[in-house]
């Protein structure tokens, strides 16, 4: 028994790079679930963040807007009330929303749970992350029920930069899943959208062991590092042997040997297998329960992680592929094209306005997406959605002097540090991996030139497009 009108399923992770799904192209990470998905669905291989860090990338991709429109810059700001999330418009139209997991649309901080403005959210099962830091967090409250606690279970041996963390049955993935699993069999028969929200596979690089012993760090590569590469980039990127975003209980990156690094990316692909492993529960539910061919399902991340490539770990200012391409994997079954893979650039700003349209509702006026649905269902060619995309860095997290924007076409990009000279330039069809600033070289000055125009026209063009205008006196 189903609804007439579409669930949605959004499955967000948290710092989850696009190379990590084994059916588009990482032989090494074990991804049946997302490879399910992927084989009757859309994957969208050029999928961009619109920024390198959780909040204002989460606030982008739930408002539609950019995040210099929303007014949630930074990690540590509250998105403004006016603030309409793709999640209240489902709920305005009858949908019982429900979230497990991860919001972080406000600051965290100060041992002060996070403000929630009227975001459409039912049944609301907050844990920003699985530490005690907050009475509040449910999944520490599960783990109470079950007579345990995060503290208890979380004293496994360290090995080099990695840790043992809390057993698959207990951890916060799993936690996370469980609760989706309840909102689906409870709302059978009525229209839902639910954001599952874990905080995996952010760092610290902590799997349950079961999952980490899957894994040999010596069949794990090396991250991408060129001899002398930082000589020609930023003094944002020059961080390797320094701290790396001084953030607590983050590590010393220029402590790390070869055999660190191979563990890191092997504790790395773990976590993201146990995020799988609780997919296919979910979606095992969806069958169960008769709904998976009436409920649209989103597999995405808010942003990337470096992982030790360009000397550098997590997150920051950066504008790598690694930190802003995100996988992203539509699917709704018989109702899009399965199977499909579109190449051309997408922006996570794109998606409420897609599932807006996919469900039949009025996309809000203050969205500055594009709906994917032509490209979805096989309309539209699906190497080509917009000439370039966008992304934003205003002292986010760390470096309070980083303000930032990025500009990338299918074969160029652009970074432009503000109130700076420095930047970054790099021809992408010469030089896929970003290796070679271009910034200060003599030939590729039009380049710059021409780019940094473009860079500037979508900072404008990003302004908010409310209130709306309603003549010309």
């Amino acid at each position: 028994m189903s609804s007439d009108r579409p669930n949605v399923l959004w499955l967000c992770t948290d710092q989850q790079r696009y190379d990590t799904i084994r059916s588009l192209g990482n032989s090494l990470v074990r991804s049946p679930a997302v490879d399910s998905l992927v084989a009757d669905g859309v994957a969208f291989t050029q999928a961009y963040c619109q920024s390198p860090v959780c909040s204002p990338s989460r606030a982008s991709f739930l408002t539609g807007r950019y995040p210099r429109t929303t007014g949630c810059r930074q990690n540590g700001q509250t998105i403004p009330a006016r603030e309409q999330l793709v999640s209240r418009l489902f709920a305005d139209a009858g949908y019982r929303c429900g979230l497990a997991g991860k919001l972080h649309l406000a600051s965290c901080s100060d041992g002060k749970v996070e403000q929630r403005i009227d975001d459409g959210y039912h049944d609301f099962r907050w844990s920003h992350h699985p530490q005690p830091d907050w009475p509040e967090n449910a999944y520490t409250q599960w783990l109470h029920a079950r007579g345990t606690s995060w503290e208890q279970l979380y004293d496994g041996p360290s090995t080099g930069f990695v840790k043992e963390g809390v057993p698959a049955e207990f951890h916060q993935t799993t936690w996370c899943a469980d609760m989706a699993i309840d909102f689906l069999r409870g709302n059978v028969g009525r229209p839902w959208f639910f954001s599952f929200n874990c905080f995996d596979p952010h760092h610290p690089f902590d799997p349950p062991r079961e999952y980490l012993q899957r894994y040999n760090p010596a069949d794990m590569p090396l991250p991408k590092v060129r001899a002398g590469e930082a000589d020609g980039k930023t003094t944002f990127q020059r961080l390797d042997g320094e701290w790396a975003h001084n953030s607590p209980g983050e590590f010393h990156t220029g402590g790390l040997t070869d055999d660190d690094r191979r563990q890191v990316t092997a504790a790395y692909y773990a976590m993201c297998e146990l995020i799988d492993d609780q997919i296919a529960r979910i979606l095992a539910c969806l069958d169960e329960t008769g709904q998976r061919e009436n409920t649209i399902v989103i597999f995405m991340s808010d942003h990337g992680e470096m992982l030790g490539d360009h000397g550098l770990y997590f997150k920051g200012p950066h504008f790598y592929d690694e930190a802003i391409r995100v996988p992203l994997v539509i699917s709704w079954p018989q109702q899009l094209q399965g199977g499909l893979k579109v190449d051309g650039l997408t922006e996570l700003v794109d998606l409420a306005p897609t599932l807006l349209d996919l469900c039949g509702l009025p996309q809000s006026p203050g969205m500055q997406g594009q709906t994917l649905r032509p490209l979805l269902t096989g309309e539209k060619n699906p190497g080509v959605h917009r000439d370039s995309v966008y992304c934003e860095y205003y002292n986010s997290w760390t470096h309070a002097d980083a303000y930032g924007t990025m500009l990338r076409t299918a074969t160029e990009k652009i970074v432009v540090y503000h109130g700076t000279d420095q930047g970054e330039l790099y021809d992408l069809a010469a030089d896929p991996d970003e290796f070679h600033n271009l910034w200060d070289a003599a030939d590729a000055q039009p380049m710059k030139l021409r780019l940094m125009q473009q860079c500037f026209d979508r900072s404008v063009l990003a302004m908010d497009p409310l209130p709306v205008r309603r003549g010309a006196f």
